[in-house]
């Protein structure tokens, strides 16, 4: 299927475009990354609720989850456990910080095969797993694997996208998280009726996509911005033809190739993130990828399962509602696709905000009138948390879930895109790190107040995209760096195009 677009900019060129199918083949792939993190989110939760793993790895969880005088909201909290989860997202944020310059210097498409590489350790070692060292060491290579490609893909995709579906583009990254969610909680669901080692094919099966992502990114080429910005820019020109099934790309070429030159004006590329005229990409990408975990995904993503088991779920039954929520994840994430270029990405922020923060302040409200300590739901309650769950899943997947990886890509510039999204992608895996490691304790001492926390954070969260968010809907890459002159507030830190052209000669 193919279809031609031109329309005018204010560089007073037109960018002609179609929709081939190598350029789809090659989002598929970046986007396998996403359903890599996906996958480990969803067994990893799921995983820590099975007694054949508690008993191996953690038997005074699993004597405390059957202990009556254990408080609900206690069962869980062990920081040992938590580490299970986090210590991917510590590797992640560690690997995050050099994973701009690995993008930038060696290209995204070889972040992405590393990537891929130290994934498919990192899960061969969980699934052969003999001891909790050998355990974490495997989780570190996960997080290893996930660090580089979280940050190259979702700017390998923005790169290759052509403008007019840009956003549903980027959002096939999240789609593919939400696949990889839901396929681990099936996953997760049958293995838990294997003894004792189901818990070893949950966490070996993610060797799978680790293979597919590694073979695709040694198939498929680098972005043309990618090969332009590190010299090869016949190479560029070759694989933006093919890209968009057309000879005539020059304008878009020219747009790329001079974008690279002034990008190699600037010698530090993290000191010139610094600079004032990088202050509005700045904040808002590390606003909205370090406020995302706040949403109160770091609770529903990774402890959905122990949270049904906490209600009075039995094992299969909290796996077959973690499916459940799943399946709503993809729905959700879905109806991002077709909608983030058609109505825009603020719009979806906001209304998703919203319903997520009605859906924090019901559940917090039915845990503090419905949940004492040692009592259970009712099914009937039960059955309405597992759907207000569904709705502020729902939420966050058509808005906050996929749209952190649409926005930052688009609203960098090239010299900053790789340094920018390193930093931006870095506050989220050490915000998620944080969560993941003190969540079960907080649930265990803020109890109801868990979801009136998250509320919280999604008010604030609400107020700054209606205020300091511009839509970048339908904007070209290289056009975007006109909104913030237009916008109310970050119009007072861009300097004119001439200043900024001196400063960076000088």
């Amino acid at each position: 299927m193919t279809e031609g677009h031109a329309l005018h900019f204010e560089s007073g060129g037109k960018y002609e475009t179609r929709t081939t199918v190598y350029l789809l083949a090659s989002s598929i792939m970046a986007a396998t990354a996403g359903f890599l993190f996906g996958y480990d989110v969803g067994i990893s939760g799921g995983v820590s609720a099975m007694a054949d793993f508690q008993k191996k790895f953690y038997p005074s969880v699993y004597r405390n989850a059957r202990n009556a005088k254990v408080n609900n909201y206690c069962r869980y909290d062990s920081q040992t456990l938590q580490l299970f989860t986090s210590s991917l997202q510590l590797a992640g944020f560690f690997t995050s910080l050099v994973a701009g310059y690995t993008t930038r210097k060696f290209g995204r498409r070889m972040a992405i095969i590393w990537g891929g590489l130290a994934y498919l350790l990192g899960a061969i070692l969980n699934g052969a797993a003999v001891s909790l060292t050998m355990l974490i060491i495997g989780r570190v290579f996960l997080g290893i694997g996930v660090g580089l490609t979280m940050q190259a893909a979702p700017v390998y995709i923005a790169e290759i996208a052509p403008y007019q579906h840009r956003g549903a583009l980027v959002n096939g990254f999240q789609f593919a998280i939400t696949v990889g969610l839901f396929l681990s909680s099936l996953t997760n669901y049958f293995t838990d009726k294997i003894h004792p080692w189901g818990w070893r094919l949950s966490l070996g099966l993610g060797a799978a996509p680790a293979l597919v992502i590694t073979l695709g990114a040694i198939l498929l080429p680098d972005s043309p911005t990618s090969y332009i910005d590190r010299g090869q820019v016949e190479k560029g020109r070759k694989v933006l033809e093919k890209i968009r099934g057309l000879k005539n790309v020059d304008v878009e070429f020219e747009d790329a190739l001079e974008a690279s030159r002034t990008a190699a004006l600037v010698k530090n590329k993290f000191r010139d993130l610094l600079s004032r005229k990088n202050r509005p990409q700045v904040v808002i990408s590390c606003f909205l990828l370090g406020m995302q975990p706040l949403t109160g995904n770091t609770a529903i993503a990774f402890y959905i399962p122990v949270i049904f088991r906490i209600l009075g779920y039995g094992s299969s039954a909290a796996l077959y509602s973690t499916a459940i929520v799943g399946s709503v994840r993809m729905a959700g994430s879905a109806i991002s696709m077709v909608l983030v270029d058609r109505i825009g990405r603020k719009v979806l922020f906001l209304q998703g905000g919203i319903q997520m923060l009605i859906c924090q302040i019901a559940l917090g409200t039915i845990f503090y009138l419905e949940l004492g300590l040692h009592n259970t739901l009712s099914k009937s309650m039960a059955a309405g948390v597992l759907v207000l769950v569904c709705l502020w899943t729902a939420g966050f997947d058509w808005s906050w879930g996929p749209l952190i990886w649409v926005v930052p890509p688009e609203i960098f510039s090239l010299e900053s895109r790789s340094a920018g999204m390193g930093v931006a992608v870095s506050f989220n895996y050490i915000i998620t790190f944080t969560l993941t490691q003190v969540f079960l304790t907080m649930f265990c001492h803020l109890r109801w107040g868990t979801f009136y926390f998250f509320a919280g954070a999604l008010v604030f969260m609400v107020l700054f995209t209606t205020f300091l968010i511009p839509e970048t809907r339908r904007i070209p890459l290289e056009e975007v760096k006109h909104i913030w002159a237009k916008h109310w507030f970050w119009k007072r830190f861009v300097a004119t195009e001439e200043k900024e052209v001196n400063r960076l000669q000088s």
